[in-house]
């Protein structure tokens, strides 16, 4: 299991959480638990190891592949995945969004699930007692491995700065979309003529993201289709409100106060970046009432806090290995 020092996001930041409460015990367990985000190669086996053991096995089911984001080959990807979710004893969605994807390209599961969100720590990720007089700054966080994420965040901080001119971007997260990226953006924010306002964060830890959030303002989030993202809720906790793609299980987590979201339709055929100068206008809204949003931001995130997240997994384990 990955540790708090470790760079890690997606499936293994809920893994970590999950271990607090309940050891991993490789030797010694009644529950095999599985995610499609984070799946090992041996899970057919280790299902068939569960059997024999009579123990119970839980699925907790994230975004699924498809054309649009994926490209060729995302059928290969989906389908030892839907033979799990319908082998599991239960299924855990992480969002209604999750649920979506999954019934239409894995086919619908009708019992036996339920769509519990990811879990954020609200005491680890908490507002600063009093707000930090910067210039306005925007975080671009998570993991970077499409291009036009950063492209959109770099655009949109250019637009800002036309009305706030001292206006700062934060990048955080690995630049992995191809070999050269750190080259690409480079490049990008040169041409932008902003390269004086985005500071290059790189890949952080658990440890390290409470203190990256308490330096931002607002959290922009250009993925289109996200899951149920994290980074989305660690912001919220943290009092940054968010500005967003409207798609994916994204609007589930902000809700109506706690963000701004740009509209995008649903497909699956192609990814649809969210527009530049939407995001912008949206950052220059927030800004203009950014306490009473960061207060909404904090008091969203607190419905998704890791304890209550927890005591529910508690209480299915029980019931599923049939404990009084």
């Amino acid at each position: 299991m990955p540790s708090s020092s470790d760079v890690v996001h997606g499936g293994a930041v809920k893994f970590s959480l999950l271990d607090r409460e309940f050891p991993n015990a490789p030797r010694d367990f009644n529950v095999l638990y599985l995610g499609s985000s984070s799946m090992p190669i041996d899970a057919p086996k280790l299902v068939r190891l569960a059997r024999r053991r009579s123990a119970q096995f839980v699925w907790n089911q994230n975004g699924v592949a498809y054309r649009g984001w994926y490209g060729d080959g995302w059928e290969l990807v989906n389908r030892p995945r839907a033979a799990l979710l319908y082998e599991a004893d239960y299924v855990l969605y992480q969002s209604e969004f999750c649920k979506l994807a999954a019934d239409r390209f894995y086919g619908a599961r009708v019992d036996r699930y339920e769509v519990l969100h990811n879990p954020v720590d609200t005491i680890a990720f908490a507002p600063q007692h009093e707000r930090a007089r910067r210039p306005l700054t925007l975080l671009l966080g998570g993991s970077q491995y499409q291009r036009y994420r950063v492209e959109c965040a770099v655009e949109a901080l250019s637009l800002v700065r036309r009305e706030r001119r001292d206006a700062r971007l934060i990048v955080a997260g690995e630049l992995s979309f191809v070999a050269d990226a750190a080259r690409y953006v480079q490049g990008l924010v040169s041409r932008m003529d902003v390269g004086d306002a985005v500071e290059f964060r790189g890949p952080y830890t658990q440890i390290e993201a409470p203190s990256l959030f308490h330096r931002a303002d607002l959290l922009l989030h250009t993925k289109y289709n996200d899951p149920c993202p994290t980074v989305v809720l660690e912001a919220m906790a943290s009092g940054l409100p968010v500005i967003y793609s409207q798609s994916g299980g994204t609007p589930e987590l902000v809700g109506r106060s706690a963000g701004i979201g740009i509209p995008a339709p649903l497909d699956w055929d192609c990814d649809h970046p969210p527009d530049s100068s939407a995001l912008a206008d949206a950052a220059l809204a927030l800004a203009d009432d950014l306490d009473d949003r960061a207060t909404a931001a904090r008091e969203r995130a607190r419905r998704f806090d890791v304890r209550a997240w927890t005591s529910r997994h508690r209480a299915l384990f029980e019931e599923l290995v049939g404990v009084a």
